[in-house]
């Protein structure tokens, strides 16, 4: 496997550079150490056409001006939490809110909207390492974090992505990637007539506010039961307006395991997602509306593509039997998470 390394902008002053990993099959990945970004990731299918299967733009300006999380990482916190509050240690902590009077995935300047220091690992495998220093008090977190990510791209077609992190202050952490996939490799087909399944007997009901309420419910005769693969599109009409939930994963402390499977609409292309992360956000797209263009000129509509994002549960500082996000000094947060494609 190759990393490639170009000039794709400037931002704050300083250099985005794309950097491009490829596998001996000529299938690659793209990523900026802007917001630590996957752009692209092209594969070929059965006939040999290439599909770009992530949504992504040509340019950083489109990058700088959009605020839809398009392939990016998430932090200090993703998904959200309930008033921006949240308390440790008898302290009430105020974050920014920039989700109505919800913070989500960071808040105003999240880890998607800042530059990252990159590095060529030259291993057994290349690796992309993506390092952030986030200062006590970023959008109202304590402690100092220091954050990396580790992106590496395999010959079985596998982006893996690692997360580190350390603090010198108690504070939550939950990190995920916000890509959005269409299999098809074309946005002009919507994600309705992809397959899904997703392995969850529960997921985190919610609020108006997509809030967690603290009840598991169970997904068993209901349009979020995808415990067996079906179309996305099936039982749509009952989930007011798409998918934007929080499933929790069958399986055990810090395993990997398979967490979801997602198909095109021939079976052709498909992507196994593996994570150690206790829960799986499926947002269908819901709020894309057409106004950004694809990086292939095409105009993203709703439910345009999907994302499918490994993490901890929503608001679980305000929810203690959740599984903890909270990282204490002296402690090293790890996750794991693969996104592996497969062409029948």
């Amino acid at each position: 496997m190759s990393i490639t390394k170009s000039l794709f902008g400037r931002f704050d002053d300083k250099p985005v550079y794309c950097f491009t990993l490829t596998n001996t099959k000529g299938n690659s990945v793209s990523i900026i150490n802007y917001g630590a970004t996957v752009i692209s990731w092209c594969v070929s299918d059965k006939k040999n056409n290439v599909r770009d299967i992530v949504t992504g733009f040509n340019e950083l300006d489109s990058y700088l001006k959009n605020d839809v999380y398009m392939g990016c990482a998430v932090g200090r916190y993703a998904n959200r939490i309930a008033n921006g509050k949240f308390t440790i240690n008898q302290k009430e902590y105020q974050l920014n809110c920039n989700n109505g009077s919800n913070h989500l995935h960071g808040g105003v300047m999240g880890f998607d909207k800042v530059f990252w220091h990159a590095e060529i690992i030259e291993h057994s495998i290349s690796t992309l390492s993506l390092t952030y220093f986030s200062k006590d008090g970023a959008e109202g977190y304590p402690g100092n974090l220091k954050v990396k990510i580790e992106y590496t791209y395999t010959d079985a077609d596998e982006l893996v992505i690692n997360y580190f992190a350390d603090t010198d202050a108690a504070t939550p952490v939950n990190l995920t990637n916000h890509c959005y996939f269409n299999l098809s490799g074309n946005v002009s087909k919507n994600i309705l007539d992809h397959s899904l399944q997703i392995n969850a007997a529960y997921f985190t009901a919610v609020d108006d506010g997509q809030i967690p309420t603290g009840q598991l419910t169970a997904v068993e005769k209901t349009a979020f039961d995808f415990n067996t693969p079906k179309k996305i599109g099936h039982n749509f009409a009952d989930t007011n307006n798409g998918y934007d939930h929080n499933y929790v994963l069958n399986i055990g402390d810090d395993e990997l395991a398979l967490a979801a499977i997602l198909a095109d609409a021939e079976g052709e292309v498909q992507l196994h997602v593996f994570t150690t992360e206790p829960g799986i956000q499926l947002y269908t797209g819901n709020y894309l509306n057409g106004s950004l263009i694809n990086k292939d000129e095409k105009p993203i509509g709703k439910h345009a593509a999907l994302c499918l994002e490994t993490q901890h549960f929503p608001d679980s500082p305000n929810h203690p039997h959740f599984p903890t996000t909270i990282l204490q000094p002296g402690e090293v947060f790890t996750s794991k998470t693969i996104y592996k494609i497969t062409v029948a």
